[in-house]
């Protein structure tokens, strides 16, 4: 076993592989970019060293650097995690020739399945089913173009050297295929350092099925079953579970049988995963290999009760696989869901800055949180936005759902927007709960599952001026404890004056809709007024993240959270975020204008401009193109009109909210 290695990643992952290393005795290594200095694999590894700038390209991807701090600092092998350089051939060679252990498959069995063209011809020689497509060398936009139209639409185009959702686009006809291509290149070219693409036909309402592989130095290919990625959004997947629900012991069989044989056909060692898509029909295709650990793992180690980083690391030394095909079981179900600095109702833009509040639920034998960050953190624009992977486990599928359900409602983000009501809505949806949903689902019917915040009923909008109340109650009596006169009436925050009942004001605003409550009483009783709202509320109660009360008559609870700035309800089923403003809180009109102007919606780099001053445009033409948080934006036209000012250039970063764009009044 090793006795030191280095991490060649970030995030989650590399505090993944550093806990794991610290229960088996290995001291880490960690690199870090500029803008990392402070992160949690930096602070969790025994020692950490920086290799470059902020983007990627100028730190993780930079294998020379890499190789450099093991080299010094007398690693033995380098664990890639995934993403960065986890399936790049060059850099596991380089690895070998330092006489350093790439803790992956070799870079000879890396350079056959790596690239999704060279693992689909592979595949296809070995009689295992593909998709129809083209996977050729010639990257010519001729030759491209040609073979597009021949393959027929609808299409998909995809980085053939990448991974998770980046560099893809489905394409509907032939004249939209172009533009396509271009946006398509440039993000793989940005996100993994090469712009080859392949074609394939693009099946329509699929379900996406892996099977996660292991090969030893021996020759022993095994595979440790299936995981289900259907419920998919623009390619990235939004849900993860084992077993799959639409899987027979049959299908499992042959699926399994042809994982196995994909890795033995190339000599695979350490863990990988072989994806395929399955139609209506039942009939599965080969779809591509991931040569490393895939993000979702963590599912198939919560049925199989196994590590497999530590699987990874005593193969990468050289033992045996731990267990034979026969002695893998499964148990239970389990679910995996991954936590976004990210607004859904806003087209799913990522999101940044500091986490001001990191509210997750407690670690238990069934509930499991894979995260990089922790409160106060920032969630920087050079990477991806994702801030934990929540992961439960449950007897059944619905007894998971269930348990997934609750973990989502005793978490709570605060700083950038988060998925996490996105994700309450969606694991309640019909297709999820009946194991139906298909790869294509969430793209066509994203309106089912977003759509805004919806709004309180009187219960709940109650429920939010009654924790607030009781949490201004609270505070006033802890400041009046430590102050020279706790005893003072003075100290006290129910609103009493001399002459008149007292009554205490709270201005609770969801979204643009602002609600005025009218407050007297206090102790947890209280009579609530506002336009078209009066609820007497009794026996209003706090404890350990709970609201109980009488509604009228009605017990009720809720679970809530407070502090000055906002309140949160949620029943059990939906949340509700109120912010606290005060009564005469104004806000200027920040859309006054805009049509006028395009703005940076966040932190970014500008990598094209189509704009120039006095060019005539249309509304919704394309004017420049950014990169941020490994996304490509396309920024769009406000109006039809004349560009009076074009104020970015290509490669320049902006800020958030930057006016990138005037045009003539």
């Amino acid at each position: 076993m090793f006795s030191k290695i280095l991490i060649a990643n970030r995030g989650e992952i590399a505090c993944r592989v550093i806990r794991t290393c610290r229960r088996l005795g290995i001291r880490t290594v960690a690199v870090y970019s500029e803008a990392d200095a402070n992160a949690q694999h930096v602070r969790l590894a025994d020692e950490a060293h920086p290799i470059g700038g902020p983007r990627p390209q100028d730190s993780y991807l930079r294998g020379d650097a890499i190789l450099e701090v093991a080299k010094a600092t007398g690693a033995q092998g380098v664990h890639p995690g995934y993403g960065f350089l986890s399936e790049n051939a060059d850099f596991a060679e380089a690895c070998e020739q330092a006489g350093i252990v790439f803790i992956g498959p070799k870079a000879a069995s890396m350079r056959k399945m790596g690239s999704k063209a060279g693992a689909k011809q592979l595949m296809e020689s070995h009689g295992v089913p593909v998709v129809p497509g083209y996977t050729g060398e010639d990257q010519d936009p001729a030759v491209l173009q040609r073979e597009a139209d021949r393959i027929g639409y609808p299409l998909m185009i995809k980085a053939a050297h990448g991974g998770g959702g980046k560099g893809m686009r489905i394409v509907r006809d032939s004249g939209e295929f172009a533009e396509n291509l271009v946006s398509c290149q440039r993000e793989a070219a940005s996100a993994f350092g090469r712009d080859r693409v392949l074609l394939e036909r693009y099946i329509e309402t699929p379900r996406h099925i892996e099977f996660q592989i292991f090969g030893d130095a021996s020759g022993t290919v095994i595979h440790l079953g299936e995981r289900e990625c259907s419920a998919q959004r623009r390619y990235q997947k939004v849900i993860e579970e084992s077993p799959s629900p639409m899987m027979t012991p049959e299908l499992r069989q042959a699926m399994g049988d042809a994982a196995v044989q994909a890795g033995q056909a190339i000599d695979y060692v350490n863990a990988g995963t072989v994806e395929f898509i399955v139609g209506a029909d039942g009939g599965f295709y080969f779809m591509e290999i991931n040569t490393r650990l895939q993000v979702e793992h963590p599912v198939t180690e919560m049925v199989t009760g196994l590590d497999l980083v530590e699987w990874q690391l005593r193969v990468a030394a050289g033992e045996p696989l731990p267990l034979p095909q026969d002695a893998i079981e499964s148990n239970g179900h389990a679910i995996e869901v991954r936590l976004y600095a990210e607004d859904p109702d806003n087209g799913f833009l990522p999101g940044s800055g500091r986490l001001q509040s990191l509210v997750l639920p407690a670690p238990s034998a069934s509930v499991r949180l894979d995260g990089g960050v922790v409160e106060g953190d920032e969630v920087t624009i050079f990477y991806d936005p994702m801030i934990a992977k929540l992961i439960v486990h449950a007897d059944n599928r619905p007894a998971a759902l269930a348990r997934l359900a609750q973990a989502l409602a005793d978490s709570e983000i605060t700083g950038p927007k988060s998925n996490i009501e996105f994700l309450e809505r969606l694991i309640r949806h019909p297709m999820v709960v009946e194991g139906r949903i298909h790869t294509g689902y969430l793209d066509r019917h994203l309106d089912e599952v977003t759509g805004g915040a919806q709004p309180p009923s009187p219960a709940e909008l109650a429920a939010a001026a009654s924790t607030a109340l009781l949490h201004d109650e609270a505070r006033a009596r802890d400041t009046a404890t430590g102050s020279s006169d706790p005893g003072s009436p003075w100290a006290l925050s129910d609103g009493w004056r001399l002459g008149h009942a007292g009554e205490r004001v709270l201005v609770l605003q969801q979204g643009e809709t602002r609600f005025e409550i009218h407050a007297s009483g206090t102790g947890g009783d209280y009579a609530l007024r506002g336009e078209g709202f009066d609820m007497p509320v009794s026996g209003a109660r706090l404890g350990d993240g709970r609201l109980s009360a009488r509604f009228d008559g009605v017990a009720r609870g809720f679970t809530v959270r407070c502090s000055a700035e906002a309140v949160t309800v949620h029943d059990g089923h939906r949340r509700l975020r109120f912010e606290r403003i005060t009564r005469f809180h104004f806000e200027g009109d920040a859309a006054a204008g805009s049509d006028n102007r395009v703005s940076a919606p966040m932190p970014g780099r500008i990598v094209v401009v189509h704009a120039e001053a006095g060019a005539q445009v249309e509304e919704g033409q394309a004017l420049l193109v950014m990169e941020a948080m490994k996304m490509e934006l396309t920024l769009r036209a406000p109006r039809a009109g004349t560009i009076s000012e074009v104020r970015a250039s290509e490669g320049e970063f902006v800020e958030g909210d930057a006016v990138l764009v005037l045009l003539e009044e």
